[in-house]
């Protein structure tokens, strides 16, 4: 070939790759165009890590081994974290109280695997009731039916994820894409990120992403090594059951991984445009669990099983490197998320919005009691407090009552026989707790 052709042929190559790089950088310039159109209504990304208390993330003082995650650390940095959210003490129940802003006993969803009625109106359904202009999906664990068309029938745009509460391998496992399940080899938390990397990538309008991570939940385990920072662990499991804490602290680090990587595939302008609200949906397992008790961690009705974390930041929150201490239950993220989607009203169920804190640190709306639960409709144990105190009416008739200021771990309780009586001013607190307790019941 002589030069004179060899010339004309690397001209055209020039200009076909030319071209092509013109056809993405336009591609993505006509997105960035499509979202600008719509800045007034900022797209959301909710996460949900699955057994993630206090203890186990940075930012909080209970806990003295804390998971590697710049990620998250970012958006403390830029946003705020919030001390005083209560969920539901295990993961079914908690989603539940996202998903329709209701409390459990008024959905029968109480424990783990209840089911929730696909009459009950999720939070998806609102966004569409309401003409909000929002695509939606929800990608991760559901654990709220087990039937693969149950995330459509509750109105969810697009989901993919696990059904259930867990998986026996997170290398080996079922993955049900819209109503259709066959398996998977892939890391679970690196497949529900490759798929809302490839969902959001879709988007031309504003969205609402539930992405909801079954990472920390056992089985504990050494994820891929490119996924975390703890350096020299064996991967066989007799040294996972001896010494579990590394794994489950290496499994977190794998979703701060995953998580980068989700916000970094954004373009420039949809990052800008994105609120972010990470939550706990439960505290600590009892084997790995820091500071807590050991049987006053997940699935017990004490701090260290509904004390969870929440940091939000991105788009619209102005209070950077901040904390908050209003009273906050799982709850309102309906009426939360629904308000950032542009739906006037700030109550709605048990939901109350706290949409205010996101630039002020007062707010017209702010609870002044929080309630959550474990059981069934036949049987539960019960808890609500205020600022300062904390009552718990437990299944079998007892009960604990605890001054939160000045403990924060729960000790001593109250109405043990050596702390009785109470003074005048518990004991006017304890009434009122209780008065409001049967009050939410009724």
């Amino acid at each position: 070939m002589n030069l004179k052709i060899k010339i004309a042929y690397l001209l055209i190559f020039s200009i076909s790759f030319s071209c092509a790089n013109d056809d993405v950088e336009s591609m993505d310039s006509d997105k960035d165009d499509e979202m600008s159109q719509h800045s007034d209504s900022p797209n959301i990304l909710l996460i949900i890590a699955d057994d993630m208390g206090l203890d186990a993330t940075p930012g909080y003082n209970l806990g003295t081994v804390k998971p590697n995650m710049p990620n998250l650390q970012h958006l403390i940095n830029t946003g705020i974290t919030f001390n005083n959210v209560w969920s539901n003490p295990v993961c079914t129940p908690t989603r539940g109280t996202i998903l329709t802003g209701k409390y459990g006993f008024r959905t029968n969803v109480l424990n783990v695997d209840d089911r929730m009625s696909i009459s009950e109106t999720s939070l998806q359904k609102h966004l569409d009731n309401n003409a909000t202009g929002y695509s939606h999906a929800v990608i991760g664990k559901w654990h709220l039916s087990n039937d693969a068309n149950h995330p459509t029938n509750m109105g969810v745009g697009y989901y993919a994820g696990i059904l259930g509460g867990g998986v026996r391998s997170y290398s080996n496992w079922s993955l049900t894409e819209n109503g259709v399940t066959a398996s998977s080899n892939a890391y679970t938390t690196s497949k529900f990120t490759d798929l809302a990397i490839d969902w959001v990538g879709k988007q031309v309008q504003p969205w609402f992403l539930w992405l909801a991570y079954n990472a920390p939940h056992t089985p504990f385990h050494l994820p891929p090594n490119d996924l975390h920072n703890q350096d020299g662990l064996p991967s066989d499991q007799a040294s996972v059951d001896a010494n579990p804490l590394p794994y489950y602290m290496a499994m977190i680090e794998a979703m701060d991984t995953e998580i980068g990587r989700l916000i970094n595939s954004m373009t420039e302008a949809e990052r800008d445009n994105t609120i972010i609200i990470f939550i706990g949906d439960n505290g600590t397992p009892n084997k790995v669990v820091q500071d807590y008790p050991s049987r006053r961690a997940k699935g017990s009705v004490y701090q260290g099983g509904v004390n969870v974390p929440m940091i939000i930041a991105g788009k619209n929150v102005t209070r950077m490197n901040q904390t908050e201490d209003a009273l906050i239950s799982t709850t309102d993220l309906f009426a939360t998320i629904s308000n950032i989607a542009g739906v006037s009203s700030t109550t709605i169920n048990d939901s109350n919005s706290f949409k205010e804190l996101f630039t002020s640190a007062s707010s017209t709306n702010s609870r002044e009691y929080a309630y959550t639960e474990i059981g069934s409709d036949i049987a539960s144990d019960y808890t609500i407090r205020n600022t300062t105190h904390k009552y718990i009416l437990f299944d079998d008739g007892s009960e604990a009552f605890y001054n939160l200021s000045v403990n924060p771990l729960e000790a001593p309780n109250l109405l043990n026989t050596n702390q009785l009586p109470l003074s005048d001013e518990n004991s006017a607190v304890k009434d009122n707790l209780t008065s409001k307790l049967i009050d939410i019941r009724q």
